[in-house]
């Protein structure tokens, strides 16, 4: 089994922006922090997903109808 491809920590960063904007309902916020990651580390990302048996666009909804966690 291969290690899993790295995720840039400035691309964790930003999914979590991306991912408490989507919380706090503002849609833009979100777009824009995820239109900050970069692509090898998009593609870590959707590998992780996928072995979790989801998606962006599910956890995107996820943090949107939950609210998120309490910062």
């Amino acid at each position: 089994m291969t290690a899993p491809a790295p995720i840039r920590p400035l691309a964790a960063a930003h999914l979590r922006e991306a991912l408490q904007a989507a919380a706090d309902r503002e849609p833009a916020t979100a777009l824009a922090a995820l239109m900050h990651i970069d692509p090898d580390s998009w593609q870590a990302i959707e590998q992780r997903l996928a072995a979790l048996g989801t998606d962006l666009l599910d956890v995107l909804a996820h943090a949107t109808s939950t609210g998120g966690t309490p910062r």
